[in-house]
């Protein structure tokens, strides 16, 4: 145990700790006591760290406030290590939502790990998440793939290679590039799939439009947007191609065995699995 500058005691370690979207009311009790009696606090902003510290009243009582983002390299992971070598513990926050997920943090996790520390979640507010469960879209099964590239041939490529993912696709997308992602979604993805757009998640102007790919990206077309976007697109409602299935599962069976191969193209096309398992019979013979 550590016996912390804010008066109470923590275990020694990396205490990674999610902090609101934008409602401040967001955060855990746990997240508090953990901000409350951190030896050291990193955070990716560390004014909007001091900002949700005076929101809930949590004094700094003389630690040390250091940033750790995109740009951070060996020199802050450092000061990080010597910390928890002398058996501090150390509270991490990302600008809003759960560290790591597209947000600055691996590097230092991962540094952390390997010099044999303790990392600790204290889970909390994520976006993708929040926006998961309003979309209207299948939870039982999702990908979340981050944020697209920023050009558009690279972007393209990148929704091609998640046109066959059966589940329901998470993207984050920033709002200058948003109506262009959409464009491109339909271009490659196609118009009819179910979809929603999450904007400015638990803030005052919270925004979540449903439609169709393509009915958003028209609407979306000439209008500037503001604020931090969840993209969420669900699968096609129509049938496969019969074509693509079967490359799908000719290709699969060159590695494979006809089960494991059935199981994984149904899976990926939302297929019957006795009806692939009939069609590699039938291919093999």
């Amino acid at each position: 145990m550590s016996k912390a500058s804010g008066g109470g005691t923590l275990d020694s370690g990396l205490h990674l700790v999610s902090t609101p979207l934008g409602n401040a009311r967001d955060i855990t009790l746990r997240a508090l006591d953990v901000l409350r009696d951190a030896d050291l606090l990193v955070a990716e902003d560390t004014r909007s760290l001091r900002r949700l510290m005076n929101i809930h009243g949590i004094p700094r009582a003389g630690r040390r406030i250091i940033a750790y983002h995109d740009h951070s390299g060996e020199r802050d992971r450092k000061a990080v290590l010597e910390a928890l070598r002398r058996g501090a513990a150390v509270a991490y926050t990302s600008d809003a939502g759960t560290p790591l997920v597209a947000d600055p943090g691996f590097v230092l996790v991962q540094a952390v790990i390997a010099d044999g520390h303790r990392v600790a979640p204290v889970p909390g507010p994520s976006a993708l998440v929040a926006a998961l469960t309003v979309a209207g879209l299948p939870c039982d099964r999702f990908a979340f793939a981050g944020f697209p590239p920023s050009k558009r041939d690279a972007r393209k490529r990148f929704l091609e290679r998640l046109a066959d993912v059966p589940d329901t696709l998470i993207l984050y997308e920033s709002p200058r590039r948003a109506g262009a992602t959409l464009q491109d979604a339909v271009d490659v993805l196609g118009a009819d799939r179910p979809a929603a757009l999450c904007r400015e998640l638990t803030k005052k102007f919270e925004e979540i439009r449903r439609d169709t790919l393509g009915a958003l990206a028209e609407s979306l077309a000439d209008m500037p947007l503001k604020g931090e976007i969840v993209l969420l697109i669900g699968k096609s409602e129509a049938p496969p191609d019969p074509e693509k299935v079967e490359q799908a599962l000719r290709e699969a069976l060159k590695t494979r065995n006809l089960r494991d191969a059935a199981s994984d193209v149904a899976s990926r096309f939302g297929v019957s699995r006795r009806d692939i398992y009939q069609l590699g019979i039938k291919i093999g013979s």
